[in-house]
């Protein structure tokens, strides 16, 4: 290696590896295909684990380390570098997941770094007729936590390569195939509507709801409006019929009537998720 590109290696190590300073100026990076984002530097446990056999499963078989794919086009600040082989692991914040949970951690081999930073991923919403296709289009899918790409990242495969023949199960879960329930709404428009049930709770306007019977609310109901709480959103698509993304069923549709129902039998109907405390519910109407 020349003294030269020695010397740009060297600036680049300096460039990423602590807290920015005047003379450390911050790097940027930006996604160039479906990046998976996760809460711990150690992708190569959680794809794979020291046989290469196994994604990293919870108790409920859940790959708990997955917090979001970011969309191409994202726009992250790389805050740390976690050298590896060949690649690195940055540490990063992005606006598209302003969520104060675990720090961020993403694969170098999905972006491009930059100096300068970049403008924001463009957002722009669908047309409801086309964001109900998007949605359509994921039934069936299965559900995987932290997941907003239904065909998943087939990339990991070759970048965390099992070191033998996986099942299409085990493959589902390698290249983290499916959508959470927040996921699914996201990916149908786009990755313009928040990302997590934490921002959906307060999204658009909240539908008045408080002391109303079951009827009352249903008959209220239009097409994508979300029932909604802080853990889990359900989808409104016409009069007779939602949609959803669970562990238990994937993304399926079931009976608007039925569905809320249940939920009304669990969780009680408020106006302002702010403005009580329990196991309640907020309906959100963020498109006309």
């Amino acid at each position: 290696m020349s003294k030269l590109k020695l010397f740009i290696y060297f600036i680049f190590i300096l460039s990423v590896s602590g807290i920015h300073s005047q003379e450390n100026p911050s790097l940027y990076a930006v996604a160039v295909k479906y990046t998976p984002v996760l809460n711990t530097p150690d992708f190569e446990d959680v794809f794979g684990g020291a046989e290469r056999d196994k994604v990293k499963l919870d108790e409920q078989g859940l790959i708990r380390e997955m917090e979001f794919i970011a969309f191409p086009n994202t726009v992250f600040e790389i805050t740390e570098r976690i050298p590896k082989e060949g690649y690195s692991i940055y540490k990063i914040i992005t606006s598209d997941y302003p969520y104060e949970s675990s720090p961020l951690y993403i694969d170098s081999r999905f972006v491009e770094v930059r100096s300068d930073r970049p403008d924001e991923r463009n957002k722009v919403m669908p047309e409801r007729n086309d964001i109900i296709e998007n949605i359509l289009s994921l039934e069936g899918r299965n559900y995987m936590w932290g997941g907003n790409y239904g065909d998943g990242v087939e990339e990991l495969l070759n970048y965390y390569r099992p070191a033998s023949e996986i099942d299409v199960k085990e493959k589902t879960n390698w290249i983290l195939k499916g959508v959470d329930c927040s996921g699914l709404i996201y990916q149908a428009t786009g990755g313009a509507t928040p990302r997590n049930t934490s921002s959906l709770i307060k999204y658009g306007e909240g539908l008045i709801i408080e002391g109303k019977s079951l009827q009352e609310i249903s008959e209220m109901l239009k097409p994508l409006d979300l029932i909604v709480w802080s853990g889990h959103v359900i989808v409104t698509l016409d009069k007779n019929t939602v949609i959803e993304s669970s562990p238990e069923d994937g993304v399926h549709r079931s009976d608007l009537i039925e569905r809320l129902n249940e939920v009304m039998t669990e969780r009680s109907a408020v106006n302002d998720w702010a403005s009580t405390t329990g196991k309640r519910f907020v309906i959100r109407r963020w498109i006309e």
